[in-house]
């Protein structure tokens, strides 16, 4: 009897052992079902019953990461950019906590880290996708969008200042530049010449990353054709139009370049153009 009093708390252990390993078993079988439901209805562009499945495996697994990344994905995908509704901002802000909650986890989720830094840059929050932006290109030194999009952002600092500029000064917008008030382009390049030049610099690297982006190669001309208007002499004003120009060629060849082999490995007959 005794041996057998011993040998029962044994026998019980080792039984609930199985089944909570069992039961673990089960609920991340679970998970992964509702995961595939989920992915199903994101397929499908259901994203709100995508949602409910990302949660439950969420919820069933909460070290699921996979599900996690596309419950936040699937807020993000609801979320309009621009829209000022209370439920748009909801989505937001699920979208970004979700994304941060998989950041906790695994830091350098380059997923993550793009979706965050578009997030911000659509909120017009340049301050916040500058640093996620930069986050990304230091985890992913090819990612040819991370550097255009802060190239965009310069530029969008940028080219406002240079129209306000071109006004004030009774310059119409295609008026041949450099800004003919000496004060007001010596301002503008104290604001201004170091933005311009960091864009210029990640559109470098966008197409050292991609050498056929061809909207790196257009926001080459923008910059440095605006950036003209801040030359000191007329000649040098021409000599940087000149670099704007050859960059509106090169913007041209490449899309028509990606063009034709698109359609050719579409099978497609590329028409001739009406005369």
């Amino acid at each position: 009897m005794r041996k057998l009093a011993l040998s029962m708390p044994v026998v019980t252990l080792a039984a609930v052992l199985f089944s909570l390993v069992l039961g673990t078993g089960c609920t991340k079988l679970q998970a992964r079902d509702h995961l595939n439901k989920g992915v199903t209805e994101f397929k499908n562009a259901q994203y709100d019953k995508a949602v409910e499945h990302f949660k439950q495996a969420v919820q069933l697994d909460p070290n699921f990461p996979t599900a996690r990344l596309y419950l936040a994905t699937a807020y993000m995908q609801q979320w309009i950019p621009g829209s000022e509704t209370d439920e748009n901002k909801r989505m937001a802000d699920q979208a970004e906590s979700t994304f941060r909650d998989v950041l906790k986890t695994d830091p350098n989720n380059i997923t993550a880290i793009s979706y965050l830094a578009s997030l911000y840059l659509n909120e017009t929050r340049w301050d916040d996708a500058r640093v996620w932006y930069d986050k990304l290109t230091a985890v992913d030194p090819k990612n040819a969008a991370g550097y255009y999009s802060k190239a965009w952002m310069d530029w969008s600092k940028w080219y406002p200042a240079d129209g306000k500029a071109r006004i004030n000064t009774g310059m119409k917008l295609d008026d041949p530049g450099p800004i003919k008030d000496k004060k007001v382009k010596e301002e503008l390049k104290a604001q201004y010449m170091a933005i311009i030049d960091d864009g210029l610099k990640n559109l470098d690297l966008a197409l050292q990353a991609d050498p056929e982006y061809d909207d790196a190669m257009a926001y080459e001309n923008l910059l440095i054709r605006e950036k003209a208007d801040l030359a000191d002499t007329k000649e040098e004003y021409e000599q940087q139009k000149k670099i704007a120009d050859d960059w509106v060629e090169k913007t041209m060849a490449t899309k028509k370049m990606k063009m034709e082999k698109k359609q050719k490995t579409a099978g497609g007959i590329v028409a001739e153009p009406s005369k």
